[in-house]
């Protein structure tokens, strides 16, 4: 996602403390409070943010370390920006700085306003005003600000994919996710140091977690035509996720096969899918050798590679969703109005819910002298079935919340209670959805998500999908890091095969 060559970015002291690097492109897209239309990543001693709706180029940071960012900010924004932002700390630790947002000889300050409503790495954080007190400095997008940007962008895409079965949106295969992003980390290994303070840092973690995948992104692998971007960019991952798991020390039958299998095909340090280093062939296995241990799906085959159907190798399999949305089941009682309610992604975590706008509709109805409400939600593919219930949240004539709590039945999230609906006139009732414990706390900076803020990440999503399905031939090495996911590839062939 990097942007020009050079970019006018402006560094300033904020009220509190903190060096902030703003490029003016979230403001110029749309300064808001959400959370799914930024990428963060948390760094040696600050946020990164990027705008995911945006047009590409270098992030705003939020640095409350100076001296540990220095060792990554030149390789993202160039020495000049490096050498301000150590100017603003300096001015900051002496207290030379007049008022918030001077950094004295360095030349560079903030638009007014510019960092408000940033967002870390759990949410928005509270507005700091930086004033103009100095011209803008030239940052030129350094070694690692392509790199950083797809990871920030792949952590975006764990959390925030709006998978949908109704929208014909597919799931991204997490673990093949996770392992691509073990490999970026490994890149962007500079970014981070030891303090635990940043979640984004571990590479061998997401190994570990997510090495289910190890089996399957082999086979694809070794079955990737030569010579396209897609086989280029299996052979980088791979071998970025050896060089992790052996600098972290982890080991297993994945792991162990994922190393000889490099080893058998000669790859040190150079890639073997379209290579033009020459590469000694396999010695195959004879039909009637007496094979030692039980066959194993690490085992390097016996045959010259055929072709995989990567859409079968990660599909993610799903029930038949007998429960259309706008079809709730009523136990009884007279209809007395009936309607969508809001899916607000940010208030339960990613795979309990499909991201659809109609997938959480309710019914009210009056059973005899009383009223009941039901609220039915289409779950996610990967929705526990047990353990963490969801609830709705019931606003009746813009009255207090009644919570109603869901339980999982076949592909659908459903709940009844009964509800107090004055009989004057029609009401006017409100439903949302979230997870207890993991809603977010009300903020001044947390807005309201509304239909188009959701619909812009959906066309986004598709957007990012019709360009894996195009499969363009290799291109140059600059252009990686705009580059379709290996997990939106596997999505994208997933979605061909499947009726949504």
């Amino acid at each position: 996602m990097p942007g020009p060559e050079t970019e006018r970015v402006r560094v300033a002291l904020a009220e509190d403390g903190t060096v902030r690097v703003t490029t003016g492109r979230a403001d110029a897209v749309r300064a808001t409070g959400l959370a799914f239309d930024r990428a963060v990543l948390g760094v040696a001693g600050a946020v990164l943010t990027w705008p995911v709706l945006g047009p590409p180029g270098l992030p705003d940071a939020e640095i409350h370390d100076v001296g540990r960012a220095q060792q990554w900010l030149w390789t993202v924004y160039g020495e000049t920006v490096a050498g301000a932002v150590d100017a603003a700390g300096t001015a900051h630790e002496a207290g030379a700085a007049d008022e918030p947002g001077t950094v004295g000889e360095a030349g560079a300050g903030t638009v007014d306003g510019a960092g408000a409503g940033m967002v870390g790495a759990t949410g928005a954080s509270d507005p700091v005003t930086v004033p103009v007190t100095a011209p803008a400095v030239d940052a030129r997008a350094g070694a690692l600000a392509g790199s950083a940007a797809r990871l920030a962008l792949g952590h975006w895409a764990a959390r925030w994919w709006p998978a949908s079965y109704l929208d014909g949106i597919p799931a991204l295969e997490p673990d093949l996710l996770g392992l691509e992003l073990a490999a970026l980390t490994h890149t962007c290994q500079q970014l981070f140091d030891d303090v635990e303070d940043q979640p984004d840092a571990g590479a061998a973690e997401l190994i570990d977690d997510h090495r289910a995948a190890l089996g399957p992104l082999l086979r694809w692998w070794r079955a990737a035509p030569p010579g396209t971007t897609t086989a280029r960019r299996l052979d980088v991952v791979v071998r970025l996720i050896d060089d992790a798991a052996d600098g972290a020390g982890l080991d297993g039958e994945e792991l162990r096969a994922l190393r000889a299998a490099l080893e058998r095909h000669g790859v040190t340090g150079e890639t073997a899918a379209g290579s033009t280093v020459p590469v000694e062939p396999p010695d195959w296995t004879s039909p009637f050798d007496e094979p030692t241990d039980p066959p194993s799906p690490f085992d390097e085959p016996t045959d010259p590679p055929s072709p995989v159907d990567v859409g079968e190798l990660f599909a993610r399999r799903h029930h038949d969703y007998a429960l259309a949305a706008g079809e709730p089941l009523v136990a009884g009682g007279r209809v007395i109005a009936r309607g969508a309610g809001t899916n607000d992604w940010r208030r339960y975590p990613p795979g309990f819910v499909d991201a659809a706008e109609n997938a959480v509709t309710w019914t009210a109805s009056a059973v005899g002298a009383g009223r009941r409400i039901e609220v039915d939600v289409v779950a996610d593919v990967a929705a526990p079935v047990g353990g963490a219930r969801l609830a709705a949240e019931v606003h009746v004539n813009g009255g207090p919340p009644h919570r109603v709590p869901l339980a999982r039945r076949d592909d659908v999230w459903t709940g009844r209670a009964d509800v107090h609906i004055p009989e004057a006139g029609p009401p006017r009732i409100e439903v949302g959805i979230l997870l207890p414990g993991f809603d977010p706390e009300p903020s001044p900076t947390l807005e309201p998500s509304s239909r188009t803020d959701r619909d812009a990440v959906r066309a986004l999503a598709r957007r990012r999908l019709a360009r894996a399905e195009e499969q363009p031939p290799a291109r140059r090495e600059s252009d990686e890091d705009h580059e379709p996911f290996l997990a939106e590839i596997a999505a994208s062939a997933t979605t061909a095969e499947e009726d949504y």
